[in-house]
């Protein structure tokens, strides 16, 4: 997405010189967020940008990994050969991150200590088109999978292997559904949806082994699966930098500034591999979502075609499809110091507000799309509210400013 979006805004935005597109899938580049849903569900067989790449003039490799930056040469490294550039838009992304020791792919047999003969259940990652297409057959065979993390695209993988027809048990390490977004009283409504969709919750359950026919937990628990699927968050792709002078930060993400450009000169990144300061929220953020992937290319093509540029400091926005409930979140809610429902939780329609002294911060909307659209405008513009008015939900959150 942001690799794309950063060709096409520099096209958008009057860039005369030749663009060349590198990406180590050989797929045309696609969509993300499909795949835990159409696409997974068999409803799609692709979501391909609907991108001319040959009509904007940008040279698209695939299958092509690039391996190193040697910026005193202004050239990097790839598996077909040096290539030169003017200006360097790092775009990898993020890997999901695995659990030790598990294979990811088909079957395997069994060896010692993994529980006796037959076959270990396949282990699974849900982040590309052919990760999807393994996918689709474990849904399309009904099987029982264990899903490891109750996270965002843990819940989405659970929703579309309810619908087919598959038996779920979701296994999460922490005491709660997505304990390291959200606060737990604002999840608590959340772990019932997993229950009522026929998914089998386990909290406090790590994964200790996988064997034959089964996820044993550490707490000696074993759960029937004929195959796995791990959602236990991801990490910025950037080991290939190791040894390039581009400075990286926490989780490894490359240090960008609020022009996204990284500490080389004439190289940027943008999307899931990079951080960047804001000023709106006060610290570094690392968005992990298509929004950012979205708005940051606009900023690096302003910046590579000499365009004033404001610094890049976005509301982060994103939206998940979960359980028969649209999930958004608009916002960043560390450091607000008050939290207002708007609505009852037990019911199919709630949102929840946070501020700090007033001022709306983050906002989290399930099927309240119009609580979503009206507060991220409020962020943005920095709106105070007036509490009492905006726990109603009968008031528009546009009405309750103060």
């Amino acid at each position: 997405m942001a690799g794309v979006q950063t060709a096409v805004a520099l096209r958008e935005q009057g860039f005369p010189g030749r663009i060349t597109l590198i990406g180590a899938e050989p797929h045309r580049p696609y969509d993300r967020p499909p795949l835990s849903k159409a696409v997974l569900l068999g409803k799609a067989e692709g979501s391909a940008f609907e991108v001319d790449f040959e009509g904007l003039g940008v040279d698209l490799r695939l299958g092509e990994t690039v391996t190193d930056v040697r910026a005193r040469e202004h050239e990097i490294d790839t598996t077909s050969g040096p290539v030169p550039y003017d200006a360097l838009v790092i775009a990898s992304g993020a890997e999901p991150i695995t659990l030790p020791g598990m294979d990811r792919g088909g079957p395997r047999e069994a060896g010692p200590g993994e529980g006796g003969g037959g076959h270990l259940p396949d282990v699974h990652l849900l982040r590309t088109l052919d990760d999807a297409g393994r996918l689709r057959a474990v849904l399309s065979a009904q099987l029982r999978v264990v899903v490891v993390g109750a996270g965002w695209i843990g819940a989405e993988f659970a929703t579309a292997a309810r619908e087919a027809g598959c038996a779920v048990t979701v296994v999460e390490a922490a005491e709660r559904p997505l304990a390291g977004a959200l606060p737990a009283e604002v999840t608590e409504p959340m772990a019932g949806w997993y229950a009522e969709s026929g998914a089998e919750l386990l909290t406090h359950a790590r994964v200790a082994a996988v064997e034959a026919g089964a996820v044993v937990l550490a707490d000696g628990r074993r759960i029937p699966a004929d195959a796995v699927v791990v959602g236990i968050g991801a990490r910025p792709t950037t080991d290939w930098l190791a040894n390039t002078g581009i400075e990286r930060g926490a989780e490894g993400a490359v240090t960008a500034d609020d022009r996204l450009r990284t500490s080389l000169p004439d190289v940027y990144a943008v999307g899931d591999c990079a951080s960047f300061p804001s000023g709106r929220y006060g610290e570094r953020l690392l968005i992990h979502h298509w929004d950012n992937a979205l708005q940051g290319p606009r900023t690096v093509a302003a910046d590579i075609v000499g365009e004033a540029v404001r610094p890049y400091d976005p509301v982060p926005y994103f939206w998940s499809e979960q359980f028969g409930r649209f999930v958004q979140y608009v916002g960043h809610h560390r450091g607000a110091d008050r939290l207002l429902w708007r609505g009852d939780p037990a019911t199919a329609a709630w949102s929840v507000c946070w501020l700090r002294e007033d001022r709306l911060v983050a906002l989290l909307a399930v099927g309240r799309p119009r609580d979503l659209a009206q507060g991220r405008k409020l962020i943005e513009a920095g709106a105070t509210l007036d509490p009492v008015r905006a726990a109603d939900p009968s008031v528009p959150l546009k009405a309750a400013v103060g």
